[in-house]
């Protein structure tokens, strides 16, 4: 069984802005209150193409465990260590991230994929954010129906983060506004 589900959200901010947000996150001591479920951010690669001008990003994330505490407590982990991928091209104006889990895989399998686009609508004012969130536990045949309902509180608990980190990424894109319109003298 695997439980997915796919979101669209609108930025009010040009694709530049948004993208340096997404950048920023988890960085700030404010976003990391309400992100608390991120432990760890480390980047391990970040190589840019000569030829086609596109930046290539491999981080490590640390979480919490998404799911309820008895699934941590059969699992015996309450961590899950994730690798993320992405790809910058300032050229076409494309962010493409891919995030996986590298733990637990023999219990859950997590992929989320989060592209940021600038709005066909408004291309220099807004920006699209397509999310694609797939989860799929591995249960034995006798576990199917638990292994279902793990799933879904999986997938509200991705849902519920989903609306944290946009928060934290509007939050951002106004204070990068306020220092450019600072910085520019307006």
């Amino acid at each position: 069984m695997v439980k997915a589900y796919r979101q669209e959200h609108i930025y009010k901010h040009p694709w530049e802005r948004v993208t340096s947000a997404s950048w920023r996150k988890f960085a700030d001591a404010e976003n990391k209150r309400v992100l608390s479920h991120i432990l760890q951010v480390d980047t391990l690669n970040q190589s840019l193409d000569p030829s086609s001008g596109k930046l290539y990003t491999t981080r490590a994330i640390t979480v919490h465990c998404p799911g309820p505490w008895f699934v941590r407590r059969i699992v015996g982990e309450d961590i899950c260590h994730c690798l993320e991928s992405s790809v910058v091209d300032a050229k076409s104006r494309s962010m493409q991230l891919t995030s996986r889990n590298i733990s637990l895989q023999k219990f859950i399998e997590v992929e989320e994929k989060t592209r940021y686009d600038p709005h066909p609508d408004n291309p220099t004012g807004w920006t699209i954010c397509q999310q694609e969130t797939r989860i799929r536990i591995k249960p034995l045949s006798a576990l199917a129906s638990m292994a279902e309902k793990v799933e879904q509180r999986c997938a509200d608990r991705f849902l519920q983060n989903s609306v944290k980190s946009r928060e934290v990424m509007e939050r951002i894109c106004k204070y990068l506004e306020a220092e450019s319109s600072s910085t520019l003298g307006l």
